[in-house]
């Protein structure tokens, strides 16, 4: 291409013909009046008569500020696709810019494909801008409901670890990723910038940072915009990254800048992994990335109303703000619409001119259409060993002790290996796979990392599968990326710091309730937590590591996307972990303890147990041929292990009490069928628990959480849940269970107060138990542990 210098004198060398430029600047043009129209416009949409204003839609919503922004990276990138024949996929972190999209999206086609009644044609165009932000259209943001999405934007933060998910494994994709500079502020933005430190030029593909810097949020300067350029700088190659500004607000200088420093990324990006792939040295390259900057509401009108607009705070939202009933208003955004020359973009049809679809690409090359944005299309089932395989040996019930989560890592490890040829599983921990006793995962893979090694012990490898970095937002973000592209994978937390993604885990649940009703986005590998060094079992860590609320937290979901698990051993995790890798399309949250505890169930009993979710434990019952005085229902290891415990006591001191052991693994079916399409019905339900008789519940979590599942049901008055109260201190294992009510001693003696007349006679038992309350009390304070019959108690029948 012939290099020519601007005859403005500005010194910037031509890097486009003018083909090139003509093409470029109609297809931006065209999707910033399409993005406009989808603001402001109810019909009229190429204004073929003058705009009224039953033309305007009665409310307004949407933003404009960063959207031009937006569909210039689109159109820049649709060029070089076209170019250099490129599978990319773009990450939106602006979701105020939700309007380009879409715009985009319906000038390549796939919008009018996916959704035939919004066709490309003058009918089509209508229905586009009259949808968007509109009772029963399209969300305001770069939703599920957008074709090319995977990224929802409405919670910043997230979009660049979302864009180095969808890198992972896959070779030959470039991800470019807009950051806004109000994105760029937050915290979880700043950790997913160390992503380059896991990124390998050999197997992996390459994200493309695009840090937008139009200088304002809502209402206050942006820090990243206002920052002085060399600090800027300094910082992002801290980070790993080369970059490169393109400044201005000239549309035609911009797009020679802009498309030689997209050439300039895109070939070092491309001899980054020659390189790598050709000497099978993975080092950690200093990737390329693009700093934009360009006015806030670029090509706005200058002023309203005396007031700055372009450049402003003011282009944030909807710039002109009363168009339907002040006539200045009105007449202006006319204007500013007619200054873009729809006719000279749209044909009499209503279709886009030639000269505008010849900028698009074509078929999966459009990023609208990317497969990869599509992941489950592009979903392979994981192999899975036989979990059988795994199995602890048990009989009798209780004799034997294991760590539940050392054999899940048995499974994850040959999880790992079956499936290396094919790429698509991954680990993901913030630094917390050892200590949640998952180390035979290292016996298949290592810890992913691209950089210095010092020494064998570290365990580090650039194609390790194992992702650990101590930020939970990344570990969350990457996941959601791999899993929104087409993967599998786990993310393994401690219990109490699970809470740092709750919103994440909120917006991944909604992606996935409006992703299932779309008929064209497919079923994508389910999002698995794992949760362990959980609440009962944070006794050396203190206080501030003793916290079961996720649990809470995600069963705010649509309950047909959640299921919640509490395997009270090891057997019964290897079955919950089988079933939620080979799930779709939920959420799967599994508490598991990771210390050596009581083996209960045989496998094939596991096996059984798990499939109903419920179920009533003969072997520690002896309510047999007649009904329950009380039934002690219990969920999680320890709560189980009390129960136990407990009705060991009782039984003991009180044999003529009729006690039945109901154990819970899926939480999800205590709710009633009608709310939950997992829930049991009312009749297998009072089959288990009874319609009258006393239950005594010993939970894992936050006692209320039972009673809101349960209180439909016909003996809901009849349910005694204890549960974490929100005590806790840096004591013993026991200590933490009396503290909470949770212990054998409060669970037996709440049973002789709950069961009537035949513990009446039992006064003297209930003051022995209250008195070794009162030991325990004083012999944790004096001897730093347990007493003996609390760290050394087996099941006995």
């Amino acid at each position: 291409m012939t290099m020519q210098t601007w005859p403005t004198g500005t010194g910037v060398a031509a890097h486009l013909t003018s083909d090139e430029v003509d093409r470029l600047h109609r297809w931006w043009t065209a999707a910033n009046y399409l993005s406009l129209g989808q603001i402001y416009l109810l019909d009229n949409p190429l204004l073929r008569e003058p705009l009224r204003p039953e033309h305007i839609k009665p409310r307004l919503l949407g933003h404009w500020g960063t959207t031009p922004g937006l569909t210039f990276v689109y159109a820049h990138l649709n060029r070089a696709i076209v170019e250099r024949d490129l599978a990319m996929m773009l990450v939106i972190g602006p979701g105020h810019g939700g309007p380009a999209p879409v715009a985009a999206a319906w000038l390549e086609g796939t919008f009018s494909e996916v959704y035939p009644d919004v066709a490309q044609d003058y009918e089509g165009l209508r229905r586009l801008v009259a949808q968007f932000s509109f009772p029963g259209g399209m969300p305001s943001h770069a939703a599920p409901e957008t074709p090319g999405s995977i990224h929802e934007g409405g919670e910043l933060g997230y979009s660049l670890s979302h864009a180095f998910g969808a890198a992972l494994d896959n070779p030959h994709l470039v991800v470019p990723c807009v950051v806004g500079d109000g994105e760029a502020e937050t915290g979880p933005s700043a950790a997913s910038w160390q992503s380059t430190a896991f990124l390998n030029p050999v197997t992996d593909g390459a994200v493309l940072p695009i840090l937008h810097l139009n200088g304002y949020k809502i209402a206050s300067p942006a820090v990243w915009a206002r920052m002085p350029e060399e600090e800027l700088l300094a910082l992002l190659r801290g980070h790993g990254y080369e970059p490169y500004v393109v400044a201005g607000s000239d549309p035609t200088v911009m797009h020679h800048l802009f498309a030689a420093t997209l050439d300039r990324c895109l070939d070092e990006i491309a001899g980054v992994q020659r390189r790598a792939r050709e000497s099978g040295r993975p080092d950690r390259p200093r990737w390329p990335m693009i700093v934009l900057r360009s006015p806030k509401g670029w090509t706005a009108p200058a002023e309203l109303d005396g007031a700055q607009l372009e450049g402003s705070t003011r282009s944030h939202q909807v710039p002109i703000s009363d168009p339907r009933s002040n006539p200045d208003h009105l007449r202006l955004l006319e204007e500013w619409m007619r200054a873009y020359d729809p006719a000279s973009l749209f044909d009499d049809s209503g279709s886009p001119r030639a000269v505008v679809r010849r900028h698009s690409p074509s078929g999966p090359r459009r990023m609208s259409a990317s497969p990869h944005a599509n992941g489950g299309t592009l979903l392979r089932p994981l192999r899975l060993p036989d979990f059988r395989d795994y199995a602890v040996e048990v009989d009798p019930p209780g004799a034997t002790w294991a760590a539940a989560t050392r054999k899940l890592g048995e499974l994850l490890r040959d999880v790992l290996r079956l499936n290396e040829p094919h790429r698509n599983f991954r680990l993901f921990s913030p630094d917390e796979n050892n200590s949640n006793r998952l180390e035979a995962v290292l016996e298949a893979t290592q810890r992913t990392w691209v950089g210095p090694v010092h020494g064998d012990g570290e365990r580090l490898d650039p194609e390790g599968r194992l992702m650990e970095v101590l930020s939970e937002h990344t570990c969350q973000g990457w996941l959601e990326g791999y899993l929104l592209t087409g993967r599998h994978g786990m993310f393994s937390c401690y219990e109490a710091f699970a809470h740092i993604v709750d919103s994440m885990v909120n917006q991944h649940a909604k992606w996935l309730k409006t992703s299932g009703e779309l008929a064209w986005r497919r079923p994508i590998a389910s999002l698995n937590y794992l949760l362990t060094s959980h609440v009962w079992r944070q006794d050396h860590n203190g206080f501030t590591h003793q916290d079961p609320g996720f649990i809470d937290h995600v069963m705010n979901k649509k309950a047909e996307l959640v299921r919640v698990y509490l395997p009270p051993d090891a057997n019964t995790l290897l079955v919950v972990a089988d079933h939620c890798l080979r799930s779709r399309n939920s959420i799967n949250v599994v508490v598991a303890g990771k210390n050596s505890e009581p083996q209960y169930l045989g496998i094939d009993d596991a096996l059984v147990h798990c499939t109903k979710g419920v179920g009533i434990w003969e072997w520690a019952s002896n309510d047999v041929d007649r009904e329950p005085d009380v039934v002690l229902a219990c969920a999680g290891d320890v709560p189980t292990m009390e129960t136990l415990a407990a009705v060991s006591m009782v039984r003991r001191e009180v044999p003529e009490l009729a006690l039945r052991v109901v154990n819970v693994v899926d939480l999800m079916r205590l709710q009633h069928e009608r709310e939950n399409p997992q829930g049991l019905a009312d009749v297998d339900f009072d089959a288990v628990f009874t319609r009258d008789r006393p239950v005594i519940f010993a939970y894992h979590g936050y006692p209320w959480l039972i009673h809101r599942l349960v209180y439909k049901r016909h003996n809901h008055d009849q349910f005694h849940v204890h549960g974490y109260r929100e005590e806790g201190t840096t004591t013993t294992p026991f200590d933490m269970c009396v503290l909470n009510r949770i212990d054998r001693f409060h669970l037996a003696i709440d049973v002789l107060d709950r069961a009537g007349e035949p513990a009446a006679r039992a006064a003297r038992v209930r003051e022995k138990w209250r008195n070794k309350l009162i030991e325990h009390h004083h012999y944790v304070r004096r001897h730093g542990e347990d007493m003996p019959e609390a760290r050394e108690w087996e099941w006995s029948g």
